[in-house]
C-alpha cells in the first residue's frame, strides 16, 4: 500500500495513515486503499481491537486533500465524497471494537474517521474540529449525524457552525474524546486501554457493540429485542462456559474467539 500501514500484533490490528508529507491528509487513492484494509479486518476472525493512527507527530489527518481537491471536477468531488462516506460507514461498522489515537491535528474528514471509531483518545498536543463551514462546505463524511449522536445537537451546532477548533482538553470537556494523555504516553494509554478490552470474551464485545449501535437507533423496546438475540449469540459459545470455569477455579479464563 503506497498511503497506510497495517500491522497486527497478536489480536490488535494497528492501522496508520501514512502521507505525513500532506500530514495525512485523504486522498482518493487512501480512501480505496482504506476501504481495502478494513473489509480485510472485517472478516478477519483474529482480530479484536483495531487502532487507526496517523503517521508522525504532527497530525492524525487534517481531512481532505485540497490541493487534489482544487485538480477535481464537480462529479469527481462527488465520487471523492460519496467514497469517503461509504468508508467511514465501514469503519463504523467493523465488528471489533475501534479506537482513534489522535497524535496530532484531527480536522474535518480526520475528524470524521475519529467519530466513526467506538473511542478516541487524543494527545494534549492535539487539535481538532469539525472545520468544512470555514471552507465554505459542510462535514460530509458523517459528522454533522454522528457528533450530534455523541455530544448531543446543541454542543455538534456549536461547534459544526463556527468551524471551532479544540484542544484535547476542551475536546474530553465536550465529549469529543474518551481520554487525553501526553504525547508521550498516548501509546501507553491506549495500550492499557486496549488490554482491557482483550480481557473480555470477544464474541462478547461485537454482540454488545452491536446491541448497542443498533438499539440506540430505535425505541426502546426494539432495543431490548435487539440486546436479548445479541445475548442469545453468546450463549452456546465456547468461551461463556470456559468463563464459567475459569469463575469456578478462580483462574483468569482464555477465550478464543469460539
Amino acid at each position: 500500500m503506497e498511503t497506510l500501514l497495517f500491522e497486527q500484533q497478536g489480536h490488535i490490528a494497528k492501522v496508520t495513515l501514512h502521507r505525513p508529507e500532506a500530514m495525512n491528509a485523504f486522498n482518493y487513492n487512501m480512501l480505496t486503499e482504506l476501504g481495502q484494509v478494513i473489509e480485510s479486518i472485517r472478516i478477519n476472525p483474529d482480530i479484536r481491537v483495531v487502532i487507526f493512527t496517523g503517521a508522525g507527530d504532527r497530525a492524525f489527518s487534517v481531512g481532505a486533500d485540497l490541493k487534489e481537491r482544487r485538480q477535481l471536477t464537480d462529479s469527481q468531488v462527488k465520487r471523492n465524497i460519496y467514497k469517503i462516506g461509504e468508508v467511514f460507514t465501514m469503519v463504523e461498522n467493523l465488528p471489533q471494537p475501534t479506537i482513534a489515537m489522535l497524535n496530532g491535528y484531527a480536522f474535518g474528514g480526520g475528524m470524521e474517521l475519529a467519530l466513526a471509531c467506538d473511542f478516541r483518545f487524543a494527545a494534549d498536543t492535539a487539535v481538532m474540529g469539525l472545520t468544512e463551514t470555514g471552507l465554505a462546505i459542510i462535514p460530509g463524511a458523517g459528522g454533522t449525524q454522528r457528533l450530534p449522536r455523541l455530544i448531543g445537537e446543541a454542543k455538534a451546532m456549536e461547534l459544526i457552525l463556527t468551524a471551532k477548533r479544540l484542544k484535547a482538553d476542551e475536546a474530553y470537556l465536550y465529549g469529543m474524546v474518551t481520554g487525553v494523555a501526553t504525547a508521550d504516553g498516548l501509546k501507553e494509554t491506549v495500550d492499557r486501554f486496549t488490554e482491557q478490552l482483550l480481557a473480555n470474551g470477544p464474541i462478547a464485545l461485537q454482540q454488545a457493540k452491536f446491541a448497542i449501535r443498533h438499539g440506540m437507533n430505535t425505541d426502546l423496546q426494539t432495543g431490548l429485542a435487539i440486546e436479548r438475540k445479541a445475548y442469545e449469540i453468546t450463549i452456546p459459545t465456547e468461551d461463556r462456559l470456559e468463563a464459567l470455569a475459569a469463575f469456578a477455579e478462580k483462574r483468569k479464563p482464555l477465550f478464543k474467539g469460539r
